[in-house]
């Protein structure tokens, strides 16, 4: 079905039910006199919310049969010797009949009965959406002439209209919920077939990462140790960290308590642009900028650094970040109370005292929160990290040295062709779902630091 046809008539319907509404209630007003309960807007409002929700109603129920029935007429037009091909055969052939039918075409020789399925489903499809957009329609018509019918002065309109964009904002927050449920779901259910192949005592202890690829059901398997990514994360972003706290909160301070509003307004955007610039640029200039300067320096003092190593992604990464830390930190900075500051001066305070003793404190949970976020960026970033720090899944402690992180590792076990049957693609979820859990216990070990906070302060 064309997304642009069915907003259209949506758009057309709604507008038809607001004009309706509207002038409908102005009507009632000129000829009785009486006093409406509820402006004239709210009245066009509700007859485009009734108008709006059988149609999308009938859109709805064919996006969920829609494509079974299309499924079905197409496997009506193969031959039979096509319909008992096997599931992923049959369905090439069905994808093959859609591109046919879309018009882009398909690779290789057109078999004369591609051609004719394709054209006879070309026609089927056609004939749908005018049956599905006309059903929409006239249901949205007939919804339209019982909505503008009800419409009396002491029609509580507002009321109405009130109640369901509630509901509309209840429905926007269940979104994100069941989204991130879902999220979790997937994860699970994958990671526990995994752990049918794998023990989960190899895998979140295990010190060696060598999976193999080999046949599903052979014994040679691979190893699955996870603590050689864990630790290559947790360095990374660790080193991510050591560069981005200080600059950025320093810098955050510096712009909130001593630029001039000029120098703020200057200096400010030239920081978030770095936030714009997309990781694998930063991934190309710690490959050929960062890494031989590090190289370089290394050979300078005597002490051996690879180009691509954790202190070359970590470095790079902390430069990515730091407009996570400034601008969020410099923006809870200003939204101190002034009179805290004013307060401390008054009593003899300087201004560096002020800034360690109360602007900090005060900004506490402003500033966790900036951290938390620059943490969890920093564990789930991948380009920077597959450009610059080795790809070498192996447990060592030298930062100079190259290694590998969970993410580079899940974009490494799903690339290619992967058939989701063995551990080989499945440990790419039990990965997933490790970094997930990462990010939560970051949450709660956050949220406990600033209910803490908030005890003393507030």
């Amino acid at each position: 079905m064309t997304p642009m046809l069915i907003a259209a008539v949506l758009l057309v319907l709604m507008g038809l039910g607001y004009t309706q509404g509207f002038s409908r209630s102005r009507a009632l007003l000129a000829a009785d006199g009486a006093r409406l309960h509820s402006r004239p807007q709210y009245h066009g409002a509700l007859v485009a919310l009734w108008v709006l929700v059988p149609a999308i109603l009938v859109l709805a129920l064919w996006v969920m049969f829609g494509p079974g029935v299309s499924r079905a007429f197409i496997v009506s037009q193969l031959p039979a010797d096509i319909v008992a091909l096997e599931g992923s055969q049959l369905n090439i052939a069905i994808a093959r009949i859609q591109a046919i039918a879309s018009g882009f075409g398909v690779a290789g020789e057109v078999a004369p009965w591609e051609t004719a399925a394709g054209e006879t489903y070309a026609q089927f499809h056609f004939l749908t959406l005018l049956l599905v957009v006309g059903a929409a329609a006239g249901l949205g018509i007939l919804a339209l002439l019982y909505a503008r019918k009800r419409i009396t002065p002491a029609l509580r309109a507002r009321n109405a209209v009130e109640r369901a964009i509630g509901w509309l904002l209840l429905a926007c927050s269940a979104v994100a919920v069941l989204t991130t449920f879902g999220i979790v779901a997937s994860l699970l259910t994958e990671a526990i077939r995994f752990f049918t192949f794998v023990n989960p005592l190899d895998f979140f202890f295990g010190t060696v990462w060598n999976p193999r690829f080999s046949s599903t059901g052979s014994d040679a398997q691979g190893q699955y140790g996870l603590l050689p990514l864990l630790w290559g994360t947790i360095m990374v972003a660790g080193i991510a960290m050591l560069v981005a706290v200080p600059v950025g909160l320093m810098t955050a301070i510096y712009l909130s308590q001593y630029a001039s509003p000029r120098m703020r307004n200057t200096i400010k955007p030239v920081i978030e642009v770095l936030a714009g610039i997309p990781t694998i640029v930063y991934g190309f200039f710690a490959l050929v900028t960062m890494g031989p300067a590090l190289a370089a320096l290394g050979q300078a003092i005597g002490v051996e650094i690879r180009a691509t190593s954790a202190l070359t992604a970590g470095l790079v990464m902390g430069i990515m970040i730091i407009p996570f830390i400034s601008s969020l930190s410099d923006d809870i900075l200003r939204q101190v109370p002034q009179a805290m500051r004013d307060g401390s001066l008054g009593l003899g305070a300087t201004q560096n005292e002020t800034i360690r003793r109360v602007l900090l404190p005060a900004a506490l949970p402003g500033i966790v929160g900036a951290t938390l976020l620059a943490i969890s960026r920093a564990i789930g970033e991948t380009m920077i990290v597959v450009m610059a720090a080795g790809n070498s899944p192996i447990l060592r402690a030298n930062p100079a040295e190259p290694i590998s992180t969970v993410t580079v590792t899940i974009v490494n076990q799903l690339t290619g062709d992967s058939d989701f049957a063995g551990p080989q693609s499945l440990v790419a979820f039990a990965l997933g779902l490790t970094l997930f859990a990462m990010t939560l216990v970051l949450n709660v070990v956050a949220l406990m630091i600033v209910r803490r906070f908030r005890e003393q302060y507030e």
